[in-house]
């Protein structure tokens, strides 16, 4: 990206001019000492990289389309979106791109957190500031990278299993788990918050539990399966609304839909998404997880145009009970 290195050139070039001022003004294009960025102020244009995991999964969409239009309110800022593919050498090379671009700071969603760990490692060994989003890499924030965006993925589906237990089934019975991709932070998270918060009931028991990679074909195949081996089988939680979809359709192929009570996670607006599934009354409901994208961009305007020396090492976004007493009520207000 040529019009990236000729700002760090320009940079360069004010620093040097500016050793002999007394005095530099603090919306100087340049870092002050200290300050996590290399380059900040408010007075400069910057280069943000985002390297989305992938652009199949509606939330990922929304993500993106949330972080585009919050980032064209910021003048100073360029947001250049890259889709993983779903596939970590892809998005490994990504972020080496943005590296030898000289971005001046990375967002990732990383697709699996080990293998996207070494190229984050080289983002920050570059003097790039790294914020990621919804999904971690090996490490810890604010010591591995600069700092982590996100719901609380354990907390959210802990809240799904204190509603199943107390609200849904509080006579308790059997319930299924559909995991999302295993090597994913959010799928482990989310898995093992449900599974800890239903034993609450000690009426309630998890008898089956499957990955299905947070692909709703593989939700209906694998619940499908389920039911044949369970037949009196309640609630499933899925992590993902995609996969609550998927579900759904299993159980209605069965015909158990008016028996097995489906949640999701995501709360996605619009026709096909979870909230409107909810207020159809096909689901039980779902838990949303907040896209981050004001949250990052708040992060991104501290690092790079407030020179923070320090930033929060996590975020957390809160989450949403989407239930019956307020789907139809969302789902209206919502424009698509």
């Amino acid at each position: 990206m040529p019009h990236a290195r000729i700002i760090k050139t320009r940079q360069r070039l004010l620093q040097a001019a500016c050793l002999s001022l007394p005095f530099v003004a603090l919306a100087s294009p340049f870092a002050l000492a200290g300050s996590i960025a290399k380059t900040c102020g408010q007075n400069d244009h910057y280069v943000i990289g985002f390297s989305q995991a992938n652009y199949a999964e509606p939330y990922r969409q929304h993500v993106n389309n949330d972080l585009i239009a919050r980032a064209k309110e910021i003048p100073q800022f360029e947001l250049l979106v890259a889709d993983g593919a779903g596939n970590d050498n892809t998005q490994t090379s990504q972020v080496d791109n943005f590296i030898t671009q000289k971005v001046d700071l990375l967002m990732i969603s990383p697709f699996e957190a080990a293998p996207l760990t070494p190229a984050v490692t080289r983002a920050i060994k570059a003097g790039i500031p790294v914020i990621e989003l919804d999904r971690k890499t090996v490490g810890d924030p604010g010591k591995d990278y600069t700092a982590f965006v996100g719901g609380d993925n354990y907390k959210i589906a802990f809240e799904a299993g204190t509603y199943t237990a107390k609200t849904l089934i509080p006579d308790g019975g059997e319930v299924a788990v559909l995991e999302g991709l295993p090597s994913s932070t959010p799928a482990v998270e989310r898995l093992n918050g449900f599974k800890d918060s239903v034993k609450q009931n000690a009426k309630i028991s998890v008898v089956a539990e499957q990955a299905a990679d947070w692909l709703p074909d593989k939700a209906e195949t694998a619940f499908a399966a389920m039911l044949q081996a369970h037949p009196d089988i309640k609630v499933v939680y899925a992590s993902n609304d995609l996969m609550a979809a998927g579900a759904y359709l299993a159980a209605k192929g069965a015909g158990k839909e008016n028996q097995v009570k489906v949640i999701g996670t995501d709360g996605l607006p619009g026709p096909a998404g979870g909230i409107a599934a909810v207020a159809s009354g096909q689901w039980a409901a779902t838990f949303t997880y907040p896209t981050g994208a004001e949250e990052s961009l708040d992060l991104a305007k501290k690092i790079l145009l407030e020179c923070a020396e320090s930033v929060p090492a996590s975020v957390t976004v809160p989450t949403l009970a989407i239930t019956q007493d307020n789907a139809k009520e969302l789902n209206d207000k919502l424009k698509f």
